[in-house]
């Protein structure tokens, strides 16, 4: 599953579209003191109050929010599974009746509860329906519609989310022109940030996948393991922060643990050009990078000694697996933050990648110094900082 096959997907999540038809909605109350369903309600989707479904609309389209392998991972399901859960989610896509698709889902709960405590007290929300993609793109000199040609994509959709207590507050009441106490005991649920949730299944070349689930963490790069693991029985899946740590351990097994300022940023600037190429040729899958492309990379920065077997046997030495490809998405630094963080017990310094080659580490009067290289004056809270000249 692409960025673009779930930006797609999560754009008709949306009241009156005419490409998505929701059919039930199913919520269950989960208590933190008892850790059981204390309630739960099942409706026809269109039954519900418009302005509750707004609501919902807008937590599963949050829910779809987010960069792949940092918010949303596809998994593979367990081969080895003793109870899988593809099984009764399967049976629960295709059930007609939903009164089986309901006790299905409380099922898939209880698993949720098995070997879990929670914090808070939780909502899970489920829906089934169906939604619509083209088979192919638009063409606005065609007579015919898009529309004409779609596949049709039936789908379970699972949101948690927490609550969380009303504060307590003072009112003034204009009727008995008093000020009042007002306490109130019904906790919020918190819509607006889902915890996790699923979408099944998963979509490959247009095209349902139910050998894949998409799972939707609300931390970004932090998976729930129970959830996916025991809940879905997911495979494993690495976060794009994993799988940065993974090509800072291969590099520093490659070139070592120092290099200058400028070859770490020669480094990126190689693996944006790959990225910037996958983007330019409009390839559906992000660009990866093997072994073959890493040699490639740091050759290509001016790193020294670089050779096919040290590289090699880098990836096994770390990852156990020469062959194993990374997403230079993953590994780029602005693609996990905005910037990278240079961390001193003085101060911590963000400059973006592209910018590090203006700076260096130097020795002055026998101390470590970070020197910032730039082409105006500094200002500091409105005043203009004084230039000093260094005599080594």
């Amino acid at each position: 599953m692409n960025k673009k096959e779930v930006a797609n997907i999560r754009k008709q999540f949306k009241l009156d579209h005419d490409l998505l038809n929701i059919y039930d909605i199913l919520n269950v109350y989960i208590t933190k003191e008892t850790n059981e369903i204390y309630h739960w309600e099942r409706l026809p989707f269109e039954l519900v109050d418009r302005e509750k479904q707004e609501l919902y609309m807008g937590n599963f389209k949050k829910l779809l929010t987010g960069e792949l392998d940092q918010k949303l991972f596809e998994l593979r399901f367990q081969e080895a599974a003793e109870e899988p859960a593809q099984v009764l989610l399967h049976q629960a896509l295709v059930s007609g009746d939903p009164e089986e698709w309901q006790d299905l889902m409380l099922m898939l709960v209880e698993r949720m509860l098995a070997d879990a405590k929670y914090e808070r007290d939780m909502v899970v929300t489920f829906v089934r329906g169906q939604y619509y993609m083209p088979t192919k793109a638009r063409n606005d000199e065609a007579e015919e519609s898009e529309k004409n040609e779609v596949f049709a994509h039936p789908f379970i959709l699972c949101s948690v989310n927490s609550t969380e207590k009303q504060r307590k507050t003072l009112l003034f009441d204009y009727v008995e022109r008093e000020f009042k106490y007002n306490v109130i005991v019904d906790p919020i649920i918190k819509l607006s940030t889902p915890e996790q949730g699923f979408l099944y299944p998963s979509v490959t070349d247009n095209y349902s996948d139910v050998n894949r689930i998409l799972y939707c963490t609300g931390k970004s790069n932090f998976p729930d393991p129970h959830f996916v693991e025991q809940v879905l029985n997911g495979e494993r899946s690495v976060t794009a922060l994993e799988e940065r740590a993974i090509f800072e351990d291969i590099v520093k097994e490659v070139a070592g643990e120092q290099l200058d300022s400028a070859t770490i940023a020669q480094v990126y600037e190689e693996i944006n050009r790959v990225i910037e190429i996958n983007e330019e040729t409009k390839e559906e899958e992000p660009p990866k990078l093997d072994y073959k492309d890493l040699e490639r990379v740091l050759n290509a920065s001016g790193v020294e000694d670089v050779t096919t077997e040290k590289v090699e046997r880098a990836f096994e030495t770390i990852v156990d697996n020469k062959n194993y490809e990374m997403k230079a998405t993953s590994v780029l630094p602005k693609f996990t933050s905005k910037s990278i963080k240079i961390e001193t017990k003085v101060a911590t310094i963000s400059i973006s990648p592209q910018d590090l080659r203006y700076v260096k580490q130097v020795n002055y009067q026998g101390k470590r110094c970070i020197m910032i290289e730039v082409d105006e004056d500094v200002a500091i809270e409105g005043f203009t900082l004084a230039s000093e000249t260094l005599l080594s």
